[in-house]
């Protein structure tokens, strides 16, 4: 898991339950007691969700949240004591993946950010194989909570394969597809970097992405 979560809640002592519930669950937390440096952090850092007070010291939640929306399509999970009908309607329509009135139930928020970051991996097309997750938008690969550090040709040509999981690629397709048709060096190349993905891959993390099809080429399965 291991999603990178930001909370933005005045109330320090409410915001240092939602630390720790979170942090037991094996997400990353940080948090913020001011709306200034909430935003300032939510377009600043890399977070995958944030968690967001409305009445907040510095700037309000929902002007928070229009600000984010200007830049970013973060998942946003609106909590606060804000409970009437329009406060809801409001924060929905300005952007808010969810809205949570307080008080609340640990287990229903928790519920919450993991249906906002399933959403999120649909709507991204998070690729996945053998525990490694490829963000295209981000263009971030990461193993168990470890982001993966590739050069582009090495991303470029594992996004290639786990794109077509399950597929066997010789190296003169690989080299079409991701070094391109006018490419001109030797197919080695290929190997050179398949070495390259397994050195801080399948060597670091003890797993088996790539395979070599014998006489054939490489694919990415799933096993």
């Amino acid at each position: 898991m291991n999603k990178r979560i930001l909370v933005v809640e005045d109330e320090e002592n409410l915001a240092r339950f939602v630390e720790m519930e979170l942090s037991h669950e094996g997400y990353h937390v940080q948090k913020t007691y001011d709306g200034r440096t909430g935003l300032d952090m939510a377009l600043s850092g890399n977070f995958d969700l944030i968690i967001l007070d409305i009445m907040l010291p510095g700037l309000n939640g929902m002007e928070v949240l229009r600000r984010i929306r200007r830049e970013s399509q973060i998942p946003v999970i609106m909590l606060t004591a804000r409970d009437t009908v329009v406060d809801k309607v409001t924060g929905l329509d300005g952007g808010a993946d969810d809205y949570l009135t307080k008080p609340f139930e640990i287990e229903e928020l928790l519920a919450r950010i993991r249906k906002s970051l399933r959403k999120t991996a649909k709507d991204n097309n998070v690729l996945t194989a053998c525990g490694v997750s490829l963000d295209p938008a981000r263009r971030v690969a990461e193993l168990q909570g470890k982001q993966i550090d590739l050069t582009k040709r090495e991303y470029d040509l594992l996004l290639f394969l786990m794109e077509n999981k399950g597929l066997v690629f010789t190296r003169d397709a690989l080299l079409d597809k991701v070094w391109g048709y006018d490419y001109a060096g030797d197919t080695n190349v290929v190997d050179v970097y398949v070495r390259y993905i397994r050195s801080k891959i399948d060597e670091v993390f003890g797993i088996k992405l790539i395979h070599t099809v014998r006489g054939v080429g490489y694919a990415v399965k799933d096993e």
